[in-house]
């Protein structure tokens, strides 16, 4: 069982015009049986162009997303990775970019720091990349995405209706 928020990398560069968003809902169709391989992953429409569009307009994309599925022991560590690595590498394929990911694999129950709405995954992207909250924009599809940003003092949020509010 994982302990800690795990992430996919480590740089102590200054990001200025960072987008935050969400996974399951915003990236991808969500699931209520979980995300548990890469055949499961089903890109939400225009997902990937949005994407795009974000990094052509000089945004930097970080993923802050629960994944209980590690916790739950429905996929290994290296099974989201592998999740992860394929998303980026399709994402980049089409001309976008996305810069890191954050996770937390904590279930509700652990009660951890990490775990959204609580901002611990924000607050690990901001030390790691000396972000500047109140210029971040926060997207999501759901209330806790929303709470998530205020909480970590996002300046601006965007609930979008691909996910949980559609």
């Amino acid at each position: 069982m994982y302990k800690k928020v795990l992430k996919m990398g480590v740089s102590n560069q200054k990001l200025d015009k960072v987008v935050f968003l969400d996974r399951d809902g915003v990236i991808n169709l969500d699931s209520s049986d979980y995300i548990k391989s890469w055949s499961e992953f089903k890109f939400i429409p225009r997902s990937i162009e949005a994407i795009k569009e974000l990094t052509l307009k000089g945004f930097n994309v970080i993923v802050i997303t629960n994944q209980s599925v590690i916790n739950r022991n429905m996929v290994s560590g290296k099974g989201l990775e592998h999740i992860h690595a394929s998303m980026k590498n399709e994402v980049k394929s089409k001309g976008g970019l996305i810069k890191d990911i954050f996770f937390c694999p904590h279930i509700p129950e652990d009660n951890c720091d990490c775990r959204k709405p609580k901002p611990g995954l924000i607050y690990q992207a901001q030390k790691a990349y000396s972000i500047y909250l109140k210029d971040a924009v926060m997207v999501g599809d759901s209330a806790k995405d929303i709470e998530c940003a205020r909480n970590a003092g996002c300046g601006t949020t965007v609930l979008v209706k691909t996910g949980e509010w559609s």
